[in-house]
This record gives C-alpha cells, sequence and structure tokens, in this order.
C-alpha cells in the first residue's frame, strides 16, 4: 500500500505539469494592447497553446459566449502565480506606443522614480464597445462568411437557374435585367448567383462530399412568376446564362472562441483556396470533415506531415515508418455538413494538400 501511495504522490505534479498551460519561451511580463490585435495574438504572446483561451484568461469556457471586453490601451499582465492573464486599463504615467510597449514616469534628472508620474499631453483614449478587440482576424475570413462555398447534389438539382435575359446577351453585368427559372417566392427577394466549380471528394472513401462554387455576384427578384424578373444589383464577374441562384445568406457570428474539438478528429486537407498546390499562414483551406463528423465552427486542429518511410537498408525493418509531425494549427471558421474550410494560423512549413488535421494533444 505505501509502495502504491508513493506512486501516486510520484505521478501526482507530473499529471499536473502536463495539464499546465506552456509559456513561450520568451514571455513578456505584460503587453500593452494596440488597435489591430486580436485575443489570439495576444495569447500566442505568452503561451504556446493560444487556442486554450478560457483556460489561459482564467474563465470557464461554459460561460464566456461573448468575449468583447479587451480594448486598446488595456494593460495585460501575466500572472505568476496562476500562469493566467489579467486586464487592467492602462494607469498615468503610461505611454501606449506602437510596439505594445509601456514608458515608466520619468524624473526630470532623467532617472525612473516609482511614486512620481510625469504627465505629459497626448491623445485621449477613449474606449467602446466598438472598439473592442476581436478573438481573431475577420480580414482574411469575412468574404468566406457571407457567400455560397459549398453546394450539395440535392441543393445544386434543385437551384433556380439563370434562363436568359430580354436582349439575348451572353454575358451581364450591374444593372442588367435577367429572367430565372424556379424561383420560389417564399424565401426573400435578395440571392446570390454562383456557378460549380469543382466537385470535393473524399481522398479515403471516394463519397462526393459537395461541390465548391464560385461567387458571381448578387440579384433582386423585382417580379415572382413561372419565368421571375430580376435586377443584378452587384457582378464581381461576369455573369452568363445557365448559373444558379442562391439565398442570400443574412450573415454568421463575427466571435468565434478558440477551443479544441471535445473529441478525437482527424481530417485531411482536400482543396487550398485559389487551386493552390501548397499554402502559408492566413491561407484558406477546406477539409474533408464537417458538421457530421462533430467539427463546429471555433475548433482548432493542429496540422501533421506524414512521417518519411525509411530506407531498406536502415537499422529499422523495410517498411518502417516514422511518425507523423506537427507543424501548425488550423481554425475552422466555416463548417457544412460533410466539409468545413478553415483558416492556417501558424504553420512551420507548407501546407499541402492531404495533409492531416487533428485534435491538438
Amino acid at each position: 500500500m505505501r509502495k502504491i501511495i508513493s506512486l501516486i504522490c510520484l505521478l501526482l505534479p507530473i499529471t499536473l505539469f502536463a495539464d499546465e498551460l506552456k509559456l513561450q519561451e520568451n514571455a513578456p511580463d505584460r503587453y500593452v494592447v494596440v488597435k489591430g490585435d486580436t485575443l489570439w495574438d495576444i495569447s500566442a504572446k505568452f503561451f504556446k497553446d493560444p487556442w486554450k483561451w478560457p483556460q489561459i484568461w482564467g474563465f470557464n469556457k461554459d460561460t464566456i459566449k461573448d468575449p468583447h471586453w479587451i480594448y486598446p490601451g488595456n494593460v495585460v499582465y501575466l500572472d505568476a502565480s496562476t500562469h493566467t492573464l489579467k486586464v487592467s486599463e492602462a494607469g498615468p504615467g503610461t505611454d501606449v506606443t506602437s510596439a505594445g510597449s509601456e514608458i515608466p514616469a520619468v524624473a526630470e534628472s532623467g532617472q525612473a522614480v516609482s511614486d512620481i508620474v510625469k504627465l505629459h499631453p497626448r491623445a485621449r483614449q477613449v474606449t467602446g464597445k466598438g472598439e473592442a478587440i476581436p478573438l481573431i482576424s475577420l480580414k482574411d475570413i469575412g468574404p468566406f462568411l457571407s457567400r455560397p462555398l459549398v453546394i450539395e447534389d440535392n441543393e445544386l438539382d434543385n437551384a433556380p437557374v439563370l434562363a436568359g435575359t430580354y436582349e439575348h446577351r451572353v454575358l451581364i453585368a450591374t444593372g442588367d435585367i435577367a429572367y430565372a427559372k424556379d424561383m420560389p417566392s417564399n424565401k426573400g427577394e435578395r440571392w446570390q448567383v454562383y456557378r460549380p466549380d469543382r466537385t470535393f471528394k473524399d481522398p479515403d472513401t471516394g463519397e462526393i462530399l459537395g461541390h465548391e462554387v464560385v461567387y458571381l455576384g448578387d440579384a433582386v427578384v423585382e417580379k415572382f412568376d413561372t419565368l421571375s424578373t430580376l435586377r443584378i444589383s452587384r457582378a464581381v464577374l461576369e455573369i452568363a446564362p445557365g448559373d444558379r441562384f442562391a439565398q442570400a445568406t443574412t450573415g454568421f457570428a463575427s466571435n468565434y472562441q478558440p477551443r479544441a474539438p471535445e473529441k478525437q478528429i482527424s481530417a485531411k486537407v482536400i482543396s487550398i483556396y485559389g487551386g493552390l498546390q501548397q499554402a502559408g499562414q492566413n491561407a484558406v483551406v477546406t477539409l474533408n470533415k464537417g458538421s457530421r463528423d462533430g467539427l463546429e465552427n471555433g475548433h482548432v486542429l493542429a496540422l501533421y506531415q506524414r512521417g518519411d518511410r525509411l530506407p531498406s537498408g536502415s537499422v529499422f525493418a523495410a517498411d518502417t515508418r516514422l511518425p507523423d509531425m506537427r507543424y501548425g494549427l488550423l481554425f475552422v471558421f466555416r463548417v457544412f455538413d460533410k466539409v468545413s474550410y478553415a483558416l492556417v494560423m501558424q504553420t512551420q512549413l507548407p501546407v499541402q494538400l492531404l495533409d492531416r488535421a487533428s485534435t491538438p494533444d
């Protein structure tokens, strides 16, 4: 019994240490928030696991739904006792610089004095709800949130189709009048125009996962009929007869809470947006897993490169393969039934097709 208790006491610190957040080697003691920062970026300055957001900020993940409370000018402190981050407003004698550093109050002699506050004229920073920093930057994913991206077979077959124009134009632009068949009158007047581009297939099973589409523009129905009359309100690419319509989206939540999936998920990169063969940081990739597999908006997945097969002349057997190497992180921001779109948040290597994306260890 004493041996068992001794073994438990020996393993307990190891278990606790394994659950601790890992600090960056050059983690600062404090950081002043500047415009353009995100919670992900700030977390990554202090910790190696920025997706463990609730733990980093000392909150219960189930109680934080809209974590917009940090503003430019706030000071983020690293609490050495709890290994969590705390926030306070910048106080008198603290200048906020573009680099996010602090300049302490300075006496006339030029030496720093802790109990002397020297005021300098500067623009006052007034915070407001609209200025709060987001969890992640939306500049890279914004265009993907409000446009049709993936259409399944049944949606494609039943989608309204652009039949043509009064002038029999081959190409249609902004302001032109066009006609569409099978346009339902109970789904509103605003529609988006798209064209099927490529078909996604699961690399392991061969299952058709959906059809990626090209967004062409927007249209407004002026009269519903057997052939509905509509006006092209915006054309970003040339629109032609045979193109299809999807109901205009009403927008998606801009606040995502980064977190690891609660269950083990193993996906593959099946496409890099833009038809590329490799991707770097801030690129958008498509995964062969979706909501039916348990993926949700905000999930963070680790990227792995497949381990090399050792040559037959090595000390190991000819078929020995090295373990997969983890080299980056993905942030899932839009989930469909069978596929998902993710943003490359961190990477040490180029992301390649068929690389594995799994629940972080």
